[in-house]
């Protein structure tokens, strides 16, 4: 059995074990990220959008080594569009840019959900273990972020026009008639973006951080300050810097001291197809105003903020055989579901893994079989993109290699079950049967003339019922591309198919992910069992 805890531990984490880390500090899809520090632990939150469980907690002693330690939600509601059903996705929506905050020993998480048109904010009193209770909000606050300030809660909001409500103390409703307009025209220019507040109360000022856009230029990371929160707001630019990759500037974010009352900065950047990643500075402080890096310039390479810490990953492999801890599993859907589809099955996956969509866990198991994950088929779809209990965990770069063992002895005429790099236009390599007989092939997908279509650029007939499938992804240098593999005994290995241009698209608003999946395209009823993941951060040689 592989030794999953060792490479747990090291896979996505950038430090050089010698004191050191580079930026980005996770090179993986970790968006729209919030800070905050408890104690000597620090938890992060970040967007995953359409996938579930969602709104993952992240917890760091370093500010470099991060674990995914729980999650907000399993399922935010049910409809359509949230559970894949009948022909409807939620693509790109979901949970978006979460504020996180702690307060008199609860810890708040707020977001708004274009999917619904609600803002939620969610509560507990254990961040690591608990279960979230949450107050719903018939709005939308944009990029929201909370500030508890002498006995009263502000939850500020906006996109070019900076806005801020007053919440009631225990956060469950906006206080009628408080709504203000902070900051109008908050970009670089008029009517440019400015967007993901993140707002602070330090030493006798008020701060907000908000990205902004300006056309034909990077984004760029500004600061507001003021000494009243409805009195005049002086501006800096404190990020205006690329960081050597493309035109694409590192930004939007917030601030978190250590004990020590050292401070740092937290940004992201986009990266390419691997999505959008995470960047830490050290700050310091001039005349009141946050200094970021050298000259508001991000160090590529620094030392660790504290040292002695273990190395830790936001992606694992997996021999599924349900020994994780179980969470407190709870569905939010206040509409009827399906009967069973969103009750907890008795299988607990690592918590690096999430489905596309709310899944039916009626449909997968890590029961059935010891030691395997069980996969079956649920509605007749035609494509990757619309098939349901699809399972995901990030890619990374510079370059990452991961592979799965299957069993397809039970899959049916028309079934497909394989292994992708997941994203709105993706490619995988999978086992189809047709006719009765079985074949290795890989498939791109395209949508030409708007027509979602999935397209078969090579198949090998095989008659074997065990089947390892290969996906390597190379980031390095924005190369972007995907590579497909089998093998019909686990060491010999063969390419198949063309090689993938990933590209980031805005559609599913995510870098590529790997993920595995088994549909049907005739009947339901089929099942493949999955032996394990099994994911390196090095390219097959």
């Amino acid at each position: 059995m592989l030794d999953k805890d060792i490479i747990k531990s090291t896979i996505t984490s950038t430090d050089d074990g010698n004191g050191n880390y580079t930026n980005p500090v996770i090179f993986a899809d970790v968006p729209d990220i919030d800070i905050i520090r408890v104690d000597d632990a620090f938890y992060m939150v970040s967007t995953t959008m359409h996938l579930s469980p969602g709104c993952p907690i992240m917890r760091s002693y370093d500010l470099v080594n991060w674990e995914i330690v729980n999650y907000v939600f399993d399922t935010l509601e049910d409809s359509d569009k949230l559970a894949l059903r009948n022909g409807e996705n939620n693509y790109g929506k979901g949970q978006w840019a979460t504020t996180l905050r702690y307060n008199d020993g609860v810890y708040y998480a707020g977001f708004t959900s274009f999917s619904t048109g609600k803002t939620y904010i969610y509560h507990t009193d254990d961040i690591e273990n608990g279960k979230w209770d949450r107050f719903v909000f018939d709005e939308c606050f944009h990029d929201m972020s909370l500030l508890f300030d002498d006995g009263k809660v502000y939850l500020v909001y906006g996109g070019g026009q900076i806005w801020y409500v007053e919440l009631e103390k225990d956060l469950s409703a906006v206080k009628p008639g408080t709504k203000r307009k902070l900051i109008n025209n908050a970009g670089l220019v008029k009517d440019c973006l400015a967007e993901g507040s993140h707002v602070y109360k330090l030493n006798g000022y008020y701060y907000i951080f908000i990205i902004t856009w300006p056309p034909h230029s990077k984004r760029t990371q500004l600061c507001y300050r003021s000494k009243a929160l409805d009195g005049e707001w002086e501006m800096k630019v404190i990020i205006d810097d690329n960081m050597g990759f493309r035109n694409d500037g590192a930004a939007q974010g917030g601030i978190v001291d250590d004990k020590d009352g050292n401070w740092y900065c937290f940004v992201f950047q986009d990266h390419g197809a691997v999505g959008r990643t995470p960047v830490l500075s050290t700050m310091t402080w001039e005349d009141g105003w946050p200094v970021v890096g050298v000259d508001g310039k991000v160090p590529k390479t620094a030392k660790i903020p504290i040292a002695g810490h273990e190395k830790k990953s936001v992606v694992t492999s997996d021999e599924f055989i349900n020994s994780q801890i179980v969470r407190s599993y709870h569905s939010f859907a206040d509409t009827p579901e399906e009967a069973g589809e969103s009750d907890y099955n008795g299988s607990n996956l690592a918590l690096e893994w999430q489905w596309n969509h709310n899944p039916d866990n009626r449909l997968w198991s890590l029961t059935e079989r010891k030691g395997y994950l069980r996969l079956r088929t649920g509605d007749v779809c035609g494509t990757v993109a619309n098939a349901r209990n699809t399972l995901t965990q990030r890619t990374f770069g510079p370059e990452c290699d991961a592979y799965i063992k299957l069993d397809v002895s039970e899959m049916k005429e028309g079934d497909v079950a394989g292994f992708a790099a997941f994203a709105e236009k993706y490619g995988y390599v999978a086992v189809k049967i047709e006719d009765g007989k079985k074949y290795i092939v890989t498939v791109w997908y395209d949508d030409n003339d708007n027509v979602e279509q999935e397209f078969e650029t090579e198949r090998v007939e095989i008659t074997e019922n065990e089947v390892y499938l290969r996906v390597d992804c190379d980031f390095k240098n924005a190369a972007d591309k995907a590579y497909f593999y089998y093998s019909l005994d686990g060491d010999n290995w063969t390419k198949i198919g063309n090689t993938l241009q990933m590209n980031y698209y805005g559609l599913h608003f995510m870098g590529y992910r790997y993920a595995i999946f088994n549909f049907p395209t005739k009947q339901s009823g089929g099942y493949v069992d999955v032996d394990f993941f099994r994911v390196e951060n090095k390219l097959l040689k």
